[in-house]
């Protein structure tokens, strides 16, 4: 018997939430389910998805269709209920992007990018105070984490503190931060005129919880070595992950 993710309890909370999302309850959507979570798991071809799931091709043409409509990021979104949001940590992590992903069509978006490791996609991370996802945004590889912490810091909700690292030292973030009313904790680079004396390091030693996060999505090989040739289907591999880390809550 192939090993599956969702137990009864996990099931119970998430066959309602997929229903709402317009996801048809035909009699084998669990297993469905199952084999997408299987996929991501273990990172294989679709092609290779064992015959307990169904047709591996129907599989794929709902885990097509829910990304394509956003019905797997809404999942996510649904069960990301009460964060705990005074304080939010945000950081950036590298994922290398497997040669199956290259090939998409002219004109789709990929979010692949060169850098240093190559083909790569960045994945920029929010998560709460109790180390759990709360929100994300893909980019190319090569795009730095102080880019993209704008619109990031923009789409998320109100918090008392948002902590980054030393990579997310910049005046134009802080204000940002400051604009939506809460504190940012950003020790700043060496060789700055103004000192890291207004520094709250009892909250900044904490920002470990946003790692923990990454080493966690990164024990699914569908994240850690992505294989989906376009940044919708990736992000709705990486909601699926996101999503399932919530589930026990």
């Amino acid at each position: 018997m192939l090993r599956q993710m969702l137990t009864d309890e996990y099931w119970a909370k998430l066959k309602p939430i997929m229903l709402v999302q317009g996801v048809y309850a035909k009699p084998q959507l669990r297993q469905a389910i199952e084999g997408i979570f299987y996929r991501l798991r273990v990172g294989c071809p679709w092609r290779d998805l064992p015959e307990i799931f169904g047709s591996w091709n129907a599989i794929y043409k709902r885990f097509n269709d829910w990304s394509r409509k956003g019905k797997l990021g809404a999942i996510f979104k649904t069960l990301v209920m009460e964060p705990e949001l005074e304080w939010e940590f945000i950081d950036g992590s590298i994922v290398k992007a497997h040669q199956h992903s290259s090939g998409a069509a002219q004109g789709e978006e990929t979010a692949i990018g060169k850098s240093v490791a190559g083909n790569t996609t960045k994945i920029h991370m929010a998560v709460d105070a109790f180390g759990l996802p709360i929100h994300f945004r893909l980019t190319g590889g090569e795009v730095h984490e102080c880019k993209e912490a704008l619109q990031l810091v923009a789409e998320l909700p109100t918090a008392d503190y948002i902590v980054a690292d030393k990579g997310y030292d910049c005046e134009e973030l802080r204000t940002k931060i400051k604009d939506k009313k809460a504190i940012p904790v950003i020790p700043r680079k060496s060789n700055s005129k103004v000192g890291n004396n207004d520094m709250d390091w009892c909250i900044y030693k904490y920002r470990h919880l946003v790692e923990n996060v990454f080493a966690r999505l990164k024990h699914v090989r569908a994240i850690a070595t992505r294989y989906d040739k376009l940044k919708r289907n990736f992000e709705g591999s990486l909601a699926l992950a996101c999503a399932f880390l919530w589930l026990p809550m």
